[in-house]
């Protein structure tokens, strides 16, 4: 039976770093299922999880961190259950755009933490504002709102939040 992995895995951005990744999974018997990858500045960074059969995880591992030989490292980890089952409860999308500062990403995710709400993607960039020239900060996030979230509490506090950093904040639960 095959058993999951997760890969991380980060290098100098250039073309035929996803071809790399991939020749070693499917030399190795692998089956590439998901990955979220960018290149963030000069880097090339990603999350990938497949599929293999455990006794050929250890040569696999082996030829994944040999590609640090060509200046991308990969960690390998197993894909474990999470510690504490998911709770029930209601996915929220949230969008900010806003004068970048120090500590956006921070208020806001200290305010869903508080409120035991799970991050399940995010995807921030800056970028320069159409009229002025001034870098914006923008985020999107998919949330997961537990079953006992106060959501109208959670909606005030980040209209609080986006008032004192000059932000607009977007929340929205969705309809399942």
């Amino acid at each position: 039976m095959q058993s999951p992995l997760v890969l991380t895995l980060v290098g100098a951005d250039r073309p035929g770093l996803v071809e790399k990744v991939a020749r070693v999974v499917a030399e190795h018997g692998g089956n590439w299922l998901e990955s979220r990858l960018c290149r963030l500045g000069g880097q090339f960074a990603g999350i990938v999880r497949i599929l293999t059969h455990p006794e050929r995880r250890p040569a696999l591992t082996a030829a994944l961190h040999a590609l640090a030989a060509e200046g991308l490292t990969v960690e390998v980890f197993e894909d474990a259950p999470p510690a504490r089952p998911p709770t029930p409860g209601q996915a929220a999308q949230l969008e900010l755009v806003g004068q970048d500062r120090p500590g956006i990403v921070r208020q806001v995710a200290a305010a869903l933490a508080a409120r035991g709400v799970n991050v399940e993607d995010l995807a921030t960039e800056c970028v320069s504002a159409p009229m002025s020239g001034e870098t914006l900060f923008k985020a999107r996030a998919r949330l997961q709102l537990p079953a006992d979230c106060d959501v109208p509490a959670l909606r005030a506090e980040l209209e609080r939040i986006a008032a004192d950093l000059l932000v607009d904040i977007v929340f929205e639960p969705l309809t399942p």
